[in-house]
């Protein structure tokens, strides 16, 4: 199954993508509510509508197949971190801390993106894809899940870019807090949900699940990936996302980069020079993984914010002017 929100006529339509047409929920349902429900009771919904006519596929704009609850990166490719370390401080390192437990961070369910609409970065000089898969989370969610209980909440997936602004991104790491504002201005999603059952078939006997990934910037193809090159399964990321917290329907969980140039950064990290060029005004990038489907985006224009002051130099005074001492 597959489900997709979209325009037709000005008009939100939230559904199922059955061949070549969207047939939308019956009673105004929304996919949110068929999140919550989970994948048998999304099963009976797509078997009732079955024979409905709908609308063609090619006559509506699709959305982004949902409005996060959360949206948690996590980066779990060991051979992404390898490329973009060594662009970072020019030698290629994955600390130990790494193999010890997938990292993520959250970042921002407001800024979502659907396909083929534009992203409008801020002021940058390496503005970055990222090929992603993501998990979305169905059903009950759940606080301190076992491997087994988190497969039992993974509805589906969907493609996952996440744009990187590389330049602010370096700067504010450095503070040792983040990434924020080098990310959060955008992400994009789609085409599409598909739910977990229609990809078991691609799972491989450790549970990874091994769909072919790729990445296009303007037709030319810049990384390709087998998403089992993650270092955890889907399930142990959504298992660890819930330690000492809790998991909800609606959440988005991403993979990280892919390796093999899922992003520009590895690769100038692994050739030691701004190439390819980072992405301007225009470009087009179009990821593409097995069983999932397409993603595209242009890059649109930066979108310049007011400046803002820097710290103010602190006296480090411990009483206010004019008290009593």
């Amino acid at each position: 199954m597959r489900l997709a929100r979209w325009i037709h006529d000005g008009v939100l339509g939230e559904g199922f993508v059955v061949g070549d047409r969207v047939v939308a929920f019956a009673d105004g349902e929304t996919v949110a509510d068929v999140l919550r429900d989970g994948l048998a009771a999304a099963q009976r919904r797509h078997d009732a509508i079955a024979g409905a006519s709908g609308r063609s596929l090619a006559d509506v704009r699709l959305l982004a197949p949902l409005v996060p609850a959360a949206v948690r990166d996590f980066v779990a490719f060991e051979e992404h971190v390898e490329g973009v370390s060594a662009a970072v401080d020019g030698h290629s390192e994955v600390v130990p801390e790494w193999y010890e437990a997938p990292t993520f961070y959250f970042t921002n369910p407001h800024t979502i993106l659907g396909p083929g609409e534009p992203v409008a970065p801020p002021v940058t000089e390496r503005l970055d894809f990222e090929l992603e898969v993501a998990v979305v989370i169905g059903g009950d969610g759940g606080t301190d899940l076992t491997e087994a209980q988190a497969a039992d909440e993974i509805f589906g997936y969907t493609i996952m870019n996440d744009w990187s602004a590389r330049d602010l991104q370096s700067r504010e790491m450095k503070v040792r807090l983040g990434p924020a504002k080098g990310k959060d201005f955008a992400t994009s999603l789609g085409p599409w949900i598909v739910t977990a059952d229609e990809l078991q078939p691609f799972l491989d006997g450790d549970g990874f699940l091994a769909v072919r990934a790729e990445v296009f910037v303007n037709d030319v193809l810049i990384g390709e990936d087998l998403v089992s090159n993650m270092g955890w399964s889907f399930p142990t990321l959504v298992a660890y996302a819930s330690r000492n917290s809790r998991v909800v329907a609606g959440d988005v969980l991403g993979s990280g980069t892919t390796g093999n140039g899922g992003c520009l950064a590895e690769l100038w990290g692994r050739r030691g020079r701004i190439d390819p060029a980072p992405l301007s005004y225009g470009d087009v990038v179009r990821m593409v993984v097995e069983g999932i489907g397409e993603l595209t985006s242009m890059v649109g224009a930066s979108s310049p914010a007011p400046t803002l002051p820097p710290a103010r130099p602190a006296t480090r005074a411990r009483t206010r002017a004019g008290s009593a001492t």
